[in-house]
């Protein structure tokens, strides 16, 4: 891809829990829920909160050591049982799609990179009324899960594109660490699942407070 020196940046992928979709909250219901159904300690809103953004395998595992690998699956299924009662109820964050609209006009490239399942996905853009707003997206079962660096750097070969012209924009560690893992260049946001006071140590360019100041950021300096 030819690169626009005007910008420092072509592509912007975007984490989409908790930073594109205001999905925090019931998630982390939908974890404790689904431990409870299979008898495991309940994780403390914190340690739900703290998964989001991992494949949901690692997370569920992650979020309940006291449950044997054998009812994972029961696990996961309770999860998707749970969520998918609740999904319809979601919306993306206020000021989502007039930040996307500027982006696009703006001529830079956009993508999703996600934990969540491929047909999660597809299912939310589509309750969310994205469909065809991103050039591309990758989730964690059709690659691997954050903070492996793969679904930044398949993103970047199907662009052609270095590390130096994408940024990675996530509201958790995992995404950070995912961006440091490829070389390319963060942004964290305040208000997802993660307490922004981690970031620090995977120096994202900046930390976004609200959507209203991560669309301004994007603007100037993106």
């Amino acid at each position: 891809m030819t690169t626009t020196l005007s910008r420092r940046f072509d592509l912007i992928a975007f984490d989409w829990d908790g930073t594109l979709f205001d999905s925090t909250q019931l998630i982390v219901r939908c974890i404790q829920e689904a431990v409870r159904d299979v008898g495991g300690a309940v994780p403390s809103p914190e340690a739900a909160a703290w998964v989001i953004g991992m494949a949901l395998p690692q997370a569920l595992a992650r979020a309940a050591p006291d449950v044997p690998p054998s009812h994972y699956p029961e696990l996961a299924n309770r999860y998707r049982v749970h969520y998918v009662q609740h999904q319809d109820d979601l919306s993306l964050f206020d000021g989502v799609l007039p930040m996307l609209e500027h982006l696009k006009a703006s001529g830079h490239l956009l993508a999703v990179a996600t934990g969540k399942s491929r047909r999660g996905l597809d299912q939310a853009l589509a309750s969310a009324q994205l469909k065809g707003v991103f050039d591309a997206s990758r989730t964690a079962d059709e690659t691997a899960g954050k903070p492996d660096p793969l679904m930044l750097q398949e993103l970047m070969a199907e662009f052609d594109l270095p590390p130096e012209r994408v940024l990675m924009v996530g509201d958790t560690t995992h995404d950070l660490e995912m961006a440091r893992n490829a070389a390319c260049a963060s942004v964290g946001v305040a208000y997802g699942a993660h307490d922004s006071e981690g970031f620090a140590a995977l120096s994202p360019l900046f930390v976004a407070p609200t959507v209203a100041r991560l669309d301004a950021w994007l603007a100037e300096h993106a």
